[in-house]
This record gives structure tokens, C-alpha cells and sequence, in this order.
């Protein structure tokens, strides 16, 4: 007797439906399209929690409906076919977690200690000596009556569909009551792209030297958030070096270099921001890789505009403000060229968001300035310098935003 689908699929839905979740998973697992997970990492406080998942593949999560008491949070990975770890223990906002197999994936879920929300959540692709993957979950404390939340004058207009705005960062708070601020350390070039060279060695290495000594300075006073975009001799994009920049949410980015030049008398320290001619670049690597903003409002293109362009505008000029203040602390250690403070399109000033400089520390083809860069004690003064150069700059920030 024949059998037409359309009879079967009356007849035997269940089987049928079942039928396409296997063939799904059997074809994640043939396009090799499966992924591994294979730790889970907690870190943060009651008020912040991260949650990190590292894998061996990049994944696209999706978060089930909100819980209505807030205190669980699930998050369904598809695609994710191997388990290294299934349950572990809390810290912070999170009790415990586990990780369950689905027909498509991994189902992760967390058990809070108490009522929170999604702040963030974004992958992290491998960098910073990090071979892994990481999908972040950034969980943060629902507000409550002991720290309300004075009600808006009036009611606000949803939000048209389709519209993210980015404001700049925001300071984090750790328990003790300190601001910390998040400054990304680039150190220029490395692995296969060496930079200049001089005649003891290339450009990748003194950058690292200093990016190093740079982020143990700022270690030390202890206000800081520190992120590197590389801590050994690898290879970094550039754009990877800005995503790294605005996934941080940070609040500086500063990339070191050493330049070069035909004449080895030529010396000095100088500073690049963002040229004024830059901005429509950076305008469509951001609209290229949803960085600031996505569609507009209903076809409205001015609006969308006009926020980009007051968000670009405020960070060329916080990027202006450093680097007057960097150059006035270098100028104690270290020659300044004549016009020390450049402007120019350069790759990792793109950030629409996040105040930015290249500081040249020097050129690798004068001897003095190699020399300086070779050493360690004269770089770490060096560093010492930059390292004043962001207490001020803050300073300066707590400064204004109090008036």
C-alpha cells in the first residue's frame, strides 16, 4: 500500500518532527559546525557578576523569556555538541549553574542569589594570549527599595525597533567605593608584523616592553581596570584591537609604537588622534560591522546621524584632552617632536566611542631614543610618565562631570 506524505505527516507528526531535530544535529555535527564547551568561569561581586563560557568555536546564544522572580537566567547555545563541564558552584549574583544537552545545543542555567538582570552578554573571539572563545554574560543587580530609582518626569516613547545607541562608558564601582575605569593597553604590532627596525632589534618588542611595564604601573595604583589587546609576540588585527577596545567598554585606549625614520638624528615623542578626515571611515567600519548603531529611526537617517556625529565628536575632543596631558607629562623624561601632537586616520583610533591615542615613544633609528626604550628602568620612568598622564585625565573627567 502507498503512503503519501501528506498522510504521514498526519498520521505520524511526532515521529516526523522528531525526525528533523536528528537530521539538524547530525547536520551541525558532519559540517563540522559543532562546538565544544569547555569551562565556565565566574568573577565579579553582588552587584556585578560575569559569567564566561570558553569554546573552541565562535556560538550565537539566545536567553528564554525572563524568569518572573529574576533570580534565573537561561541561555540555549545551539550548535554546541560536547560538554567538558555540567555543573559548578556560585559567585557573586550567581548560586549555581548547570548545562544540559538539548536536541539542537547546549541549555545553560543559572540559579541567582538574588533578583538580577542581563546587562550584556557578546563573544569574545581568541586573543590576549587566549586561544579560546569566550561567550560573556554580564549579570548586574536588580535595583530595589534600598536603591531605587527615581521615576522618569514622563512617560517615554518606546524605542523604535531596530535602534541601539551606545553612550559612552559609564564608570564601574567596586565594593569598596572606588571608581575604576577600564584603559586598553595596545602594544603595536607583533608576531608576523614586526614594526619598524632599529639597530638592536624591532619595533614589536619594545612596544611589548612597555605596554607590559605600562599595565604593571597601572596595577599598582590599584583604580584600574586593565586591558591588554596582546601580553606576548602574536599577530592582532587592527580592527581586533578596537573590537577589543569597545567590547572592554573602555574608557581610554592607548596604543604604543616606536617610530622611524631615514635620518638617525631625528628623535622625539609624539601623539596621533583621530583626523578630522577620518570620521566617514570610521563611520562605515562601524556601519559594516554593527559597532554603534543599526538602521535608524523609521527610515530616519538624519537622527541616527546627528548621535553619531555627537558621540564622535566628544570623544575626538576627550581624545584631544589626553593627549595634551600625556605630552606635558612625557616632556619630563623623554624629547618631544616639534609639532608632537599629530592627527591622522589611523586604524585603531576608529572607535566611535572611546577616547583614543597612538603615542610614538620614540624613533628606533636614533640610538638615543632606542636606547632609552631598551632600557628597562628608562622605560619604566617612561611609563611611569603615561601612567600620571591617565590619573590626570580622570582627574580631569571627575572634574567636569561634577560641575
Amino acid at each position: 500500500m502507498s503512503l503519501r506524505v501528506s498522510d504521514f505527516l498526519r498520521r505520524k507528526p511526532a515521529v516526523f518532527v522528531a525526525g528533523l531535530v536528528g537530521c539538524a544535529a547530525l547536520l551541525f555535527a558532519s559540517n563540522g559546525l559543532a562546538s565544544q564547551l569547555l569551562t565556565v568561569r565566574l568573577g565579579g561581586d553582588s552587584l556585578e557578576t560575569r559569567l564566561v563560557i570558553d569554546l573552541d568555536r565562535s556560538v550565537s546564544g539566545k536567553l528564554e523569556a525572563a524568569d518572573p522572580s529574576g533570580r534565573r537566567v537561561v541561555l540555549n547555545l545551539p550548535g554546541v555538541d560536547d560538554i567538558a563541564v555540567k555543573q559548578g558552584g556560585g559567585q557573586g549574583l550567581v548560586k549555581t549553574w548547570t548545562i544540559n544537552r538539548t536536541p539542537l545545543g547546549a541549555k545553560v542555567t543559572i540559579d541567582l542569589n538574588s533578583s538580577a538582570t542581563v546587562k550584556r552578554r557578546f563573544v569574545l573571539p581568541p586573543a590576549d594570549g587566549i586561544g579560546n572563545y569566550r561567550y560573556v554574560l554580564d549579570l548586574a543587580a536588580a535595583k530595589t527599595a534600598s536603591n531605587p530609582v527615581a521615576p522618569p518626569a514622563k512617560s517615554e516613547a518606546p524605542r523604535p525597533e531596530g535602534l541601539r545607541l551606545v553612550s559612552l562608558p559609564a564608570a564601574r564601582q567596586d565594593p569598596a567605593g572606588a571608581f575604576r575605569k577600564t584603559v586598553v593597553i595596545d602594544a603595536g604590532h607583533g608576531g608576523r608584523d614586526p614594526g619598524a627596525l632599529g639597530a638592536a632589534g624591532v619595533e614589536k618588542d619594545v612596544t611589548l616592553a612597555a605596554a607590559l611595564a605600562l599595565k604593571a604601573r597601572l596595577e599598582k595604583i590599584g583604580r584600574y581596570n586593565i586591558v591588554m589587546t596582546r601580553q606576548t609576540d602574536r599577530y592582532v588585527p587592527l580592527e581586533t584591537r578596537v573590537q577589543i577596545a569597545r567590547r572592554a567598554d573602555a574608557d581610554l585606549f592607548i596604543s604604543l609604537h616606536a617610530d622611524s625614520g631615514p635620518d638617525s638624528s631625528t628623535r622625539g615623542a609624539s601623539v596621533y588622534t583621530l583626523a578630522d578626515h577620518a570620521a566617514s571611515r570610521s563611520a562605515k567600519l562601524v556601519s559594516k560591522d554593527d559597532w554603534f548603531m543599526k538602521a535608524s529611526l523609521q527610515g530616519d537617517r538624519g537622527v541616527s546621524g546627528i548621535l553619531y556625529d555627537l558621540t564622535q565628536r566628544a570623544t575626538k575632543n576627550r581624545s584631544a584632552t589626553f593627549a595634551e596631558l600625556l605630552l606635558d607629562r612625557l616632556s619630563e623624561n623623554q624629547t618631544l617632536l616639534r609639532r608632537s601632537h599629530r592627527e591622522a586616520g589611523l586604524a585603531v583610533l576608529l572607535a566611535p566611542d572611546v577616547p583614543a591615542v597612538l603615542l610614538e615613544m620614540g624613533f628606533i633609528t636614533s640610538p638615543e631614543d632606542e636606547a632609552l626604550l631598551r632600557d628597562p628602568n628608562r622605560r619604566a620612568r617612561l611609563m611611569g610618565s603615561v601612567a600620571d598622564s591617565i590619573e590626570s585625565y580622570f582627574a580631569h573627567e571627575t572634574r567636569l562631570a561634577a560641575r
